[in-house]
């Protein structure tokens, strides 16, 4: 399990920032309960941006229904996750985080996102929406074989 970040974590940070960090530790902990009460109610996921195999239409997995399916489909299937953000941009009740995740899967297959991820949170902390910019195609040509 690894979250690695470029900025002083022991600084006060932005909300967006937090929740943001909160949700990697938590999807990498493969804690689904604990990443679920990390979002608003009223909260959307958009993991990629636009129409995917994940979300044909391209409207995101709104509310906490929507996005525990959304786990569901996606992380519970990854056997380990890994973070490394490179850098990460604050404004207002956002962050950008520029980012590569790795994941592995059984049978030893491993595949590297590049991406860019906004998470909007509340003024209470809780994440109002992720919006995951990448490129199933880009991530697709990294899989390879790991021993």
């Amino acid at each position: 399990m690894s979250v690695t970040v470029c900025w002083d974590v022991d600084a006060e940070q932005p909300p967006a920032r937090v929740a943001a960090l909160r949700s990697m530790e938590a999807v990498t902990a493969g804690d689904k309960e604990s990443w679920l009460e990390l979002f608003d109610p009223v909260t959307v996921v958009e993991d990629p941006v636009g129409p995917s195999g994940f979300d044909e239409e391209g409207k995101g997995h709104h509310g906490r229904d929507g996005i525990s399916a959304f786990w569901d489909m996606t992380i519970a299937n990854v056997q380990r996750f890994q973070f490394v953000v490179r850098d990460s941009h604050a404004g207002g009740d956002e962050v950008a985080n520029v980012a590569t995740i790795t994941t592995l899967f059984d049978g030893g297959y491993r595949v590297d996102t590049d991406c860019v991820i906004v998470y909007k949170a509340g003024s209470d902390g809780r994440i109002l929406s992720v919006r995951a910019f990448w490129e199933a195609d880009r991530a697709a040509a990294t899989a390879r074989q790991v021993e």
